[in-house]
């Protein structure tokens, strides 16, 4: 009994806290997009370089290595993108 009372003088004093954005999130928030926008770019000239260089052993009749580039370049692509829909959803965002 007297703890409940104790409870509700201590709980009276305390505010309830607005949340604000911790300093610096803006420019966080901006380097990610940087971020985010470097990794679909890189992955984008990756996959036209490959491209370029799929035509050029196709052409030249050598070894044929491109293909592993495609792949990967996809594969990259694929988890670029797919990170920031994950991390959308573990953040509720």
């Amino acid at each position: 009994m007297i703890l409940t009372a104790v409870q509700e003088v201590v709980l009276a004093q305390v505010s309830n806290p607005t949340p604000e954005a911790p300093p610096l999130a803006g420019k966080f928030m901006q380097l990610l997009h940087y971020g985010t926008w470097f990794a679909l770019l890189s992955g984008s000239a990756a996959l036209i370089f490959a491209g370029a260089r799929f035509g050029w052993e196709k052409w030249d009749n050598g070894r044929v290595e491109s293909p592993k580039m495609v792949a990967g370049a996809l594969i990259g692509g694929v988890v670029a993108t797919s990170a920031g829909t994950l991390m959308n959803s573990v953040l509720g965002s």
